[in-house]
């Protein structure tokens, strides 16, 4: 069996999932290029090509990184989360988790203006500025600011519209996608087989709806990007 420079091991991937994708009935067929077989009415990708696609987009961050881009992880899904925090984080690039919020990229201005309002309220609890309020006062106000981190918190260092933004799943991720692709922002994005593959700059062919498929993705990436030369 031939394999791709990076390695991502072929069985661990099978063991994940990676290779499920979606039903025949919402097949999309612009996605046919990624689909080994179809077993049972569920379209079989090819890994081999998944092994290909985890490379290259893994050569496009790193080449992005290195020319100090701003990378954008979105990880909306329940499976995706932890993986897209974590690797974010580890680079120190934002990240949305959870919950899109429209206008991100296209209200960029006011979202830029509640990031600086969460970075105020966290000024005033550290300076001790919430003394001169009554119990009932301070305990507004931590739960706003809780509510704001929750919100927020992963768009602090969003300093400038992102370079790129990375999806955990193009079909499920249309809003981030749709405002990316408004503002000319190439999208890196997970691709089952009912998304279009169109939609995105860089599509890497994968379960999207499978959490250790997911995860395997994204620790292949990290270790290329992490590696030394």
């Amino acid at each position: 069996m031939l394999e791709t420079p990076m390695e991502t091991n072929h069985e661990d991937m099978l063991k994940a999932g990676m290779h499920f994708g979606r039903k025949k009935t919402v097949f999309n067929p612009k996605m046919k290029k990624y689909v080994f077989t179809i077993k049972e009415g569920i379209c079989i990708i090819d890994l081999f090509k998944t092994q290909i696609e985890i490379k290259t987009v893994a050569e496009y961050l790193k080449k992005s990184l290195d020319n100090n881009g701003l990378v954008l992880f979105v990880g909306i899904t329940k499976q995706s989360g932890d993986s897209f925090k974590e690797l974010a984080q580890s680079l120190n690039m934002p990240y949305v988790v959870e919950r899109w919020l429209g206008g991100t990229l296209t209200n960029f201005k006011i979202i830029s203006g509640r990031v600086k309002k969460l970075e105020e309220m966290e000024r005033q609890l550290k300076a001790g500025e919430l003394e001169k309020y009554t119990k009932k006062e301070r305990l507004m106000f931590e739960r706003e600011l809780k509510k704001m981190e929750n919100r927020f918190g992963g768009l602090r260092k969003l300093v400038k519209m992102p370079d790129v933004v990375f999806v955990s799943s193009l079909k499920e991720s249309a809003l981030p996608v749709h405002e990316a692709k408004r503002m000319n922002i190439p999208v890196i994005a997970i691709a089952n087989t009912d998304a279009d593959p169109n939609d995105a700059s860089h599509a890497i062919p994968a379960n999207d709806r499978s959490k250790k498929s997911i995860d395997l993705i994204i620790e292949s990436i990290k270790k290329e990007l992490t590696a030394t030369n």
